[in-house]
């Protein structure tokens, strides 16, 4: 099959082959017709599958015959992190470029004049994030009476981590004459109970069993002690010889500690998590897409939806407490038909979370052995002061400077004899053992 035989609009099928794609892959062929055809779909496809522009391409096909009026956009797309939604916006400039469309990011961080600028224009397509669209709407800045089509991507993650609020919240103020399409790599069947209330006889389209990994990703588990996990990531990096790589941990304070060791070692590293400013966090992820910077250290804020092209490996620095998100993290390698390759270190206390991702994804993890040794660069400053050289008893000696201290008489020492010397508690014979006390 190819994209001609979609049903897609020749400005459409130009830009696509301006990207260099002929063939869809398995998610786009199933979902595009069926999105063309105006139904509900849940479409399930593990992460690098191309499940974004699953959805972009028949929107756009959808949304270019009207026009959108002032802060009433024609469609909305949902997403659960600031860079996925930054991701999409691409998605629809590249395949949009073509077509008179319109569209707003509305994503916290940034300049919120803008953004109501853009609305007060008028937009066919509306990307955004949960929170900032909720201000703007309470601002009275947006109105979601107009919505023909709404999209909720990473749906998995946005009803089971604390979205279910805010979502419905929304969706309650929408027209329930619309086109719901809910995209994600896993959904587990308690979240799917919840996307009945979203959709009407919904399409389910999967391409992959939910929450396996990709074939083409190798994956490797390295056993080790936690103090030793900085050199054993250095090893296995000169080992694998990286070409670019993300290196995720669980708590965002121990990023800085990865990303110093790193530079330490020479390697163009850096950090990006969910509190840094959005200016910074977009350029970090472009110096990572230009080659600037070849290992992220991230949390898992990166871990969702990020497409950077050709990346060679993913480093689970620490176990991901939720199964899910190991499928998630390693999904960034092995991309468009590439190979991949992932390592994960583990020490004795993540035995019970390496056991629910091997049931997860149905397979055992190959065990690696790696030496580890703790090198001078883990030591702390104290210990890499540099010692004086020859034999000790060669070495310059420090002044004893007590020897030319006048000594100083002690009124202990010069009391009387036959005088007692009153303490603390001499006069409470109940205290400390009373008068008798030394």
């Amino acid at each position: 099959m190819h994209f001609t035989d979609l049903g897609l609009s020749e400005n459409i099928l130009k830009a696509v082959a301006e990207c260099g794609y002929d063939t869809p892959t398995p998610i786009q062929a199933q979902a595009i017709p069926i999105i063309l055809m105006g139904r509900d779909i849940v479409g399930l496809a593990q992460t690098g599958t191309g499940k974004t522009a699953g959805f972009t391409l028949p929107m756009i096909e959808i949304l270019q015959g009207g026009r959108a009026k002032a802060r009433m956009p024609r469609s909305l797309i949902l997403s659960p992190t600031r860079e996925l939604a930054a991701q999409i916006a691409e998605n629809f400039d590249t395949y949009g470029k073509y077509a008179k469309l319109t569209k707003a990011l509305l994503v916290g961080g940034t300049s919120m004049d803008e953004q109501i600028k853009k609305l007060d224009r008028g937009v066919d397509v509306l990307i955004a994030t949960p929170g900032r669209l909720l201000d703007l709407f309470e601002r009275g800045k947006i109105l979601l009476s107009d919505i023909k089509i709404l999209v909720i991507d990473e749906a998995d993650r946005m009803l089971d981590m604390g979205f279910i609020p805010d979502i419905e919240k929304i969706v309650s103020r929408l027209s329930p004459i619309r086109q719901t399409l809910l995209f994600s790599a896993t959904m587990p069947p308690e979240i799917r109970k919840l996307t009945q209330k979203f959709q009407s006889s919904p399409k389910e389209v999967s391409v992959a069993p939910t929450s396996s990994t990709s074939e083409r990703v190798t994956q490797f588990l390295v056993n080790t002690h936690p103090k030793d996990k900085l050199s054993v990531l250095d090893k296995l990096i000169r080992k694998e010889e990286v070409k670019n790589a993300f290196i995720f941990c669980n708590r965002k304070r121990d990023m800085g500690g990865v990303v110093q060791y790193l530079q330490r070692k020479g390697y163009a590293a850096k950090g990006i998590n969910g509190d840094m400013e959005q200016s910074a966090r977009t350029k970090t992820l472009a110096e990572f897409k230009e080659g600037k910077v070849t290992m992220l250290v991230c949390s898992d804020v990166a871990a969702r939806g990020l497409d950077v092209d050709d990346v060679s490996h993913v480093f689970n620095y620490d176990v991901p407490f939720n199964a899910e998100d190991y499928v998630h993290r390693i999904g960034r390698t092995g991309r468009a038909g590439k190979e991949g390759r992932a390592w994960m270190l583990a020490s004795r206390d993540d035995q019970k979370y390496v056991d629910a991702i091997e049931k997860l994804i149905k397979q055992k993890i190959t065990v690696e052995n790696v030496e580890a040794g703790r090198e001078q660069d883990s030591r702390s400053p104290r210990e890499e002061r540099p010692r004086s050289e020859g034999p000790r008893e060669n070495r310059p000696q420090k002044p004893q400077q007590r020897e030319n201290r006048p000594q100083q008489a002690r009124p202990r020492d010069n009391a009387p004899a036959d005088k007692a010397v009153q303490g603390f508690g001499d006069e409470m014979p109940g205290f400390f053992g009373g008068q008798n006390k030394r």
